[in-house]
């Protein structure tokens, strides 16, 4: 009954928030589920609101800097733009049925694996697989959706709760610009 009501709730805040066209039910459109899980999807991906998206945390961080990190045991930009990678790929592959890749033993690997020369192509990659996701979902059924709801909306928490962690990271090294939305 707690997640209902937690789901509720999120739908009357997104549907007061939003204003889209009128759904075949009298409710609105922004208050289906799946626009709520698209609309999560977005402001954790690209779409600055509440809070920055990684797409803007990310925006230009040179290889160097995203390989920084303060020796306290912090994990750098690149580690965690690379965990992030890791994980949206493996959920978006499991969304669309087709093979997760393997499951790493110690979940420190998600983060490890991540190299200097890789940057680039990290940065592009996950850009590329949160905007494929955001069309997986926008294209799924109701039925696949019903099932995965908790997952996506677990998936776009990780996603915002790393970025926040990049941008913190980002402020240690002083190359954070807090125009991009966090003083």
């Amino acid at each position: 009954r707690l997640l209902y009501s937690l789901w509720a709730l999120m739908l009357v805040a997104c549907g007061t928030q939003n204003s889209g066209p009128a759904a075949t039910d009298g409710s609105s459109a922004a208050e289906s589920p799946k626009n709520v899980l698209l609309h999560q999807l977005k402001t954790t991906h690209s779409e600055k609101e509440w809070f920055v998206p990684v797409k803007i945390a990310l925006d230009g961080v040179t290889a160097e800097q995203a390989m920084w990190n303060d020796s306290s045991g912090n994990h750098s930009v690149g580690q965690l733009a690379y965990h992030l990678l890791f994980w949206n790929k493996r959920q978006l592959a499991k969304f669309n049925g087709q093979p997760e890749g393997a499951y790493p033993e110690d979940n420190n690997e998600t983060f490890t694996k991540f190299n200097q020369a890789e940057w680039t192509k990290v940065v592009s990659e996950l850009d590329s697989v949160l905007t494929t996701f955001e069309s997986a979902i926008q294209n799924a059924d109701e039925a696949t959706l019903k099932e995965w709801y908790p997952t996506i909306a677990n998936i776009s928490a990780h996603n915002a709760y790393h970025t926040g962690q990049i941008i913190f990271v980002r402020k240690l090294q002083n190359s954070w610009d807090p125009e991009k939305g966090v003083k």
